[in-house]
């Protein structure tokens, strides 16, 4: 399902301050999949994340992105001694052999150089991470919790549209039904004829024709696909109409409708019933795309 959240929140400490902004996108997906996105000396917050997320959805993918914006007082400033004195020596070996061409070294120039001088921020001490992890993570969980809401919203939505289908299922299969109770006089009409036309008015008893009639109509016969059909229906308005999560059910359902769906079209000799059973597959696949959306 689709689905957007923002949650902000802040911390304050003596030595630092800080605030930040979890976002989840979510689209659809058969699974359950995380993309997040963290500042690097971050990577412990997501640990946990996934399992927090999996406490509030079952399936699609969420792309997730964290923000912060520090505050803190104490900025390290590290000197690599070894690498400066290295430098400074080559530095000043240069400017002995030419000292009429080149100028003088400058602390400045020399502190400039790669590697020589690291400005370390937002450091902290192992309770600090550990206290700054735990504020992030119950902020991703309250994220979590606004994106439920906000794809339930749009969840009492995709019911509608699943219940009108699943009712036009129900008018397409009784419609098949009630044609089906019709087949078998009119495969035996159709047989006298057919055996008439080929015989060229030989007569033929009623007793073989009734033989041959029960041969076709067996094979023709869609009572229990349409019975199986009227089952899933039942099951599927059950799904709608209960609290739990139905996404992967009903995309099985769907599967199942269409399965016994084929079957009819394939057993039908009847026009009018395999037009019924062309649009009820077109219905199926419809819906199956509408269960996409669903958790």
């Amino acid at each position: 399902m689709t689905g957007f959240a923002r949650q902000s929140g802040s911390m304050q400490q003596e030595k630092f301050s800080f605030s930040w902004v979890w976002e989840i996108k979510s689209v659809n997906g058969k699974n359950l999949d995380l993309k997040v996105r963290l500042p690097l000396w971050l990577d412990e917050v997501s640990l946990n994340l996934r399992n927090i997320a999996a406490k509030y959805f079952e399936r699609g993918s969420l792309n997730v992105s964290l923000d912060v914006i520090w505050d803190k007082n104490e900025t390290e400033v590290k000197i690599n001694q070894a690498l400066l004195d290295k430098v400074t020596e080559a530095a000043l070996t240069l400017y002995r052999q030419y000292p009429e061409e080149l100028a003088r070294p400058s602390a400045a120039e020399l502190l400039k150089i790669d590697g020589v001088l690291e400005v370390l921020k937002n450091r902290f001490d192992d309770n600090e991470l550990a206290e700054i992890c735990k504020k992030l993570r119950a902020g991703f969980e309250e994220c979590c919790i606004r994106l439920q809401s906000d794809r339930r919203q749009e969840g009492v939505k995709i019911k509608a549209v699943l219940e009108e289908k699943v009712n036009r299922i129900e008018v397409l299969v009784q419609e098949i039904a009630r044609l089906s109770a019709t087949q078998p006089e009119q495969l035996k009409q159709k047989l006298s004829a057919q055996l008439a036309e080929l015989l060229e008015g030989i007569a033929v008893s009623e007793e073989r024709l009734a033989q041959e009639a029960v041969l076709l109509v067996n094979r023709a016969d869609i009572r229990e696909e349409t019975d199986r059909l009227t089952a899933h229906i039942k099951t599927a308005r059950e799904l709608l109409d209960g609290s739990q999560t139905l996404g992967r059910r009903f995309d099985f359902l769907c599967q199942e409708l269409n399965r016994e769906t084929n079957t009819i079209c394939s057993k039908a000799s009847d026009i009018e019933i395999i037009n019924r059973g062309m649009a009820l597959k077109a219905v199926i696949e419809q819906l199956r795309e509408q269960v996409q959306n669903m958790e």
